[in-house]
């Protein structure tokens, strides 16, 4: 079979209406890497509508030679299409290495789709260079009070990955903070002080500390 066959039968298999014969061709894709599926792959997760898809494009991505997929995803970065956006960061946490962080912009942490900047928020926490959390931090807090419970939730968990490089930034929220960047910032604290707690165990503890002043 030429490249050129391979990459078709590719796209004509993840052409298919049925999700489980495109989860069985990125599958098949992954299990036995070639590079000219990585165009192939990168394409499909622009547009592709099933989650379960989606995972699997990118651990077939991750199958593939890294350097080649990370130049492609880096241009993908800069897409109008969100979804693109998230699944290029996503699957770049899951490749790891580092040219990850620095492909981490401002503009991605404070991208107006909830769902790209959670990513990157995720990405961020789990990739940044010790010397430059603090710094990271800096930028996250300028995002408390963003969105609904799951963004909120992944902008803490983001604080809790951090850890305490990134206290000083949640007590600045908390000193300076409006009534909402407060209270989420109070919700941060206490998942930060317990990490084995989760989010909404922490909601509770920091509504119940402000019930009882």
């Amino acid at each position: 079979m030429t490249e050129v066959d391979a990459a078709g039968r590719l796209r004509a298999a993840l052409d298919a209406t049925d999700s489980s014969a495109r989860v069985q061709a990125a599958m098949t894709a992954g299990t036995h890497p070639h590079p000219t599926y990585v165009p192939v792959l990168v394409a499909q997760c622009r547009f592709e509508p099933d989650f379960l898809v989606r995972e699997m494009l990118t651990w077939a991505l991750t199958r593939h030679d890294a350097d080649e997929v990370i130049d492609r995803l880096l241009v993908e970065l800069g897409s109008r299409g969100a979804q693109i956006r998230a699944q290029a960061l996503h699957t770049m946490s899951k490749i790891g290495g580092p040219r990850v962080w620095p492909a981490i912009t401002a503009d991605l942490l404070k991208d107006a789709d909830d769902a790209v900047a959670r990513v990157a928020w995720r990405t961020a926490a789990r990739h940044v260079p010790a010397a430059e959390a603090s710094a990271l931090a800096t930028t996250l807090a300028t995002q408390f009070a963003r969105g609904e419970d799951d963004t909120r939730r992944s902008l803490s968990e983001a604080f809790a990955t951090l850890g305490e490089p990134a206290r000083p930034q949640v007590e600045w929220a908390l000193a300076t903070g409006g009534p909402y960047t407060r209270a989420h910032a109070a919700v941060t604290a206490r998942l930060m002080d317990d990490p084995e707690a989760t989010y909404d165990e922490a909601v509770a503890a920091a509504q119940a500390s402000e019930v009882g002043r």
